[in-house]
């Protein structure tokens, strides 16, 4: 899973194409396009499951194709956990865990990874946080103990914590001059409000930032990194019977404390009418629009619909909204779609980034393809994008961090263990009424957020033209905070 693969950016939201001068050309007819063959059969390596005496969990899958190891410590706790008034929390103590563990400094931790050949890191999303290691199979064993250093033992060294929050800070300050984080920050906001946590970006604003200590840091681990709130997934050169006495020496003394965990937030309330905010940027080059709504958790039974379904609108270059903001209107370099699923329902959000004088064609024309997903999809057009998934996912477990990282997103959201032995089945068994389904579901053109930061001055009056909903005009400092 990429979201728990990659480290956390500071701005790990949707954001626009890369600003370029688009070419206006003739958009292709859908309903001729050729349908690839069917897509191979992928064959995975079992998961074998142990469990510690602890009762951590151990998912182990073997590939002994080259000597080397990837495991993930998987914490199911992250930035929707953050205590009121301390967002940044999380993503902060994620950040920390590898600046020093175990009486070891940053730099004496990176020396010894380093000399063992390896590869150690930490990152976090909205619902977990993931201390991940690669390594020599036959470093392995010396490779554990820095591991269990960063995961139950980091020091939180206030240096390191001042330095981290000041980088996030000015992140936050320069965020101000870059349009498509500014769209970023914004569009959540509107769509979730500052009630949720889901409307504040997971590195938090200057203000929760600043309250930060090592106090909350220590908290927040004692309360979250525990072995009944996490997983470990080994991926690679290795046998359990090898590879569990190594583990239970390391994470076997690791314990529960007795506080439960805390609660998680309440479900997101939906997107009531459709609201227009434009955020004035002024001299603003292009303009940003993303336009969305409350979309659906990663455990919804309309997943596979809902994939297919997206990938038609704007889920690949040859999608719908791409073909017609960039090659049929010339409005923008490129244009997409997506659901970013969490455990909570996550945002669903179509956008691009597009020239000023054509802001408000490019808001009528996102709608427009909001509203024709809705109807039927040609034979042809859903079948290419059936492949098109089907034909992708084998790319997705090429490595053994792919492979920890897939199984982790399991482990994250509480899915069956075999959901990926037939996932290109349930893709391809997905229908023209189940795409036509969800869309009209999930997709709703009346109950819709549209947020566009931009040139107010060379913008509002074609924007309120459109007579879309109410437009509430919001400054760049009031969405980046």
């Amino acid at each position: 899973m990429r979201s728990l693969q990659c480290s956390v950016l500071l701005f790990a939201l949707v954001t626009g194409p890369a600003l370029a001068q688009p070419a206006a050309t003739p958009a292709p007819d859908r309903s001729a396009a050729p349908a690839p063959g069917p897509a191979p059969r992928l064959t995975l390596p079992a998961v074998q499951t142990r469990t510690l005496a602890n009762g951590l969990p151990v998912w182990i899958i073997e590939r002994h194709r080259v000597p080397t190891v990837h495991l993930m410590l998987v914490v199911k706790s992250g930035s929707a956990a953050d205590p009121a008034g301390k967002y940044g929390l999380a993503s902060l103590t994620a950040a920390m865990l590898t600046e020093g563990a175990g009486g070891r400094d940053a730099l004496t931790l990176a020396d010894e990874i380093d000399y063992l050949g390896a590869e150690l890191g930490s990152s976090g999303s909205f619902d977990a946080a993931v201390v991940s290691l690669q390594v020599p199979v036959a470093r392995l064993a010396q490779a554990l103990p820095l591991v269990a250093d960063v995961a139950m033992r980091p020091d939180f060294p206030q240096a390191d914590l001042d330095r981290l929050r000041e980088q996030r800070l000015t992140g936050l300050r320069t965020a101000k001059d870059n349009p498509p984080q500014i769209a970023s920050l914004a569009f959540p906001l509107v769509v979730y409000g500052d009630a949720h946590r889901y409307g504040t970006s997971a590195v938090g604003t200057s203000q929760t930032l600043r309250g930060v200590t090592r106090e909350d840091l220590r908290q927040f681990h004692a309360a979250h990194y525990r072995p009944d709130n996490a997983a470990l997934v080994v991926a690679g050169d290795v046998t359990p019977d090898a590879l569990m006495p190594l583990l239970e020496k390391q994470f076997g003394a690791w314990r529960t404390p007795a506080a439960p965990a805390a609660a998680a937030p309440l479900a997101p309330a939906p997107v009531a009418a459709r609201t227009v905010t434009l955020v004035d940027k002024p001299g603003a080059a292009q303009s940003v629009i993303r336009v969305g709504a409350v979309g659906v958790s990663r455990d919804t039974p309309d997943y596979f619909a809902l994939t297919v379904m997206n990938t038609i609108l704007g889920g690949s270059f040859t999608s719908r909204l791409n073909q017609n903001l960039r090659e049929q209107h010339g409005y923008a370099y490129g244009a997409s779609s997506g659901f970013d699923m969490r455990r909570l329902a996550g945002p669903f959000s179509a956008g691009a980034m597009v020239q000023t004088d054509k802001t408000a064609e490019s808001v009528t024309e996102i709608l427009n393809e909001l509203t024709g997903i809705r109807t039927a999809v040609p034979a042809e057009e859903l079948s290419k994008a059936k492949n098109y998934v089907a034909l992708g996912f084998p790319g997705d477990f090429e490595t053994n961090a792919d492979l920890a990282g897939q199984y982790a997103e399991l482990i994250v959201y509480g899915l069956p263990m075999n959901d990926y032995e037939t996932y290109v089945d349930r893709v391809l068994a997905v229908t023209a009424a189940d795409v036509q389904r969800v869309a009209e579901k999930y997709i709703t053109p009346d109950r819709l957020a549209v947020v566009v930061v931009g040139d107010r001055q060379a913008i509002e009056a074609k924007l309120a033209a459109l007579n879309l909903g109410p437009l509430t005009l919001r400054t760049v400092d009031e969405v980046v905070r």
